[in-house]
Parts: C-alpha cells; structure tokens; sequence
C-alpha cells in the first residue's frame, strides 16, 4: 500500500453521523446535570452554567457510530444573546424543565419555543421535552399530564416526545 492510501485511511472520520443537539431550558432545571449523567455517567451538585458548555457523546444505533455534539446554554435572560447563535443547525433541540418548578414549563412556551422559532434555522429539527427532577417530588402526575396537553397545544405541532427524568438516577 502506497503512503497516499495509508494517509487516506487514517483520514476516514471515527464516525458515520454527526448530530448537533442543544439543552435549553430556564436557570437551575438541570440541564448540566442531565447531560453529564448521559455522557459521563455521574451525577454532582453543579453551579449555574456560564454562557455555554459542550460534551461529546459517542453511541451506537443499529451498527452505526454517531457522534452527538450537545450543547448545554446558560438558562438565564442575560446570556440570550450569546446562546442564541447556538440554535443555527442544530438537529435536536431537548427542552428541560423542572417538574416541581411549574413556571419553568410555562417558560417553554412562553420564552424557549419563540426562541427555536427566531434562532433555528433547521425546519425539520427534532424537539424533545425533558421534564427533570421526577425524584423530587412525590405527586407528579397532575403536572406531567398538564405538561403533555401544554406541549401539544403550545410548543409542538405534533404529539410530542414524552421522557421524565431525574439526573440522579437517569440513564
């Protein structure tokens, strides 16, 4: 094998797809938390994000490698401007918000939906609603079915994809 073939080998990327994803949701729902326990398998009392944090997830689905790129914002007003650039391409867009925390659901129809629909600029970009910390509370199904209905009739044109999730013991 000649040195331009060997080259061209080790060239080929460790992956069949790349997929863009983004956690959005308000300050303190759990979003890090989350995406900490699905890419490194542990759980911590984190301190609010700054801005923007990144992971890499690799996972393999029907004998193929993906590489998820997945983006933690900043829930909080004053870091918009700077997380909204991070909306452009991404494939999926999970919405989380904090089950004992019931304004953090109405936040995501009335503050995170119009954010998809101004910075995203992919049209068939996938949406998931997350609601977090389930392990908190007790009594949670009034709000996840109020959640349910909210979701189908303000935030997706579609039936939604429904996953409760506590960080602590997820994944």
């Amino acid at each position: 094998m000649d040195s331009s073939s060997s080259s061209s080998l080790s060239q080929q990327p460790e992956f069949d797809y790349l997929f863009k994803l983004l956690l959005i949701g308000d300050s303190g729902v759990g979003k890090s938390s989350l995406l900490l326990r699905f890419t490194a398998d542990s759980f911590e009392d984190l301190s609010p994000t700054i801005g923007v944090d990144f992971k890499v997830k690799m996972v393999n689905i029907g004998g193929k490698k993906l590489k998820l790129a997945i983006w933690d914002t900043a829930g909080q007003e004053r870091f918009r401007t700077l997380t909204s650039s991070y909306y452009r391409g991404a494939q999926g867009i999970i919405m989380v918000y904090d089950v004992t925390r019931r304004e953090t659901f109405t936040n995501l129809s009335d503050i995170w939906a119009k954010e998809i629909d101004l910075y995203s600029t992919n049209q068939d970009c996938i949406k998931m609603l997350v609601g977090n910390k389930v392990d908190k509370i007790l009594d949670t199904p009034s709000l996840l079915a109020d959640a349910s209905s909210g979701a189908k009739k303000n935030i997706f044109k579609q039936k939604p994809p429904e996953a409760d999730a506590a960080a602590s013991s997820c994944c």
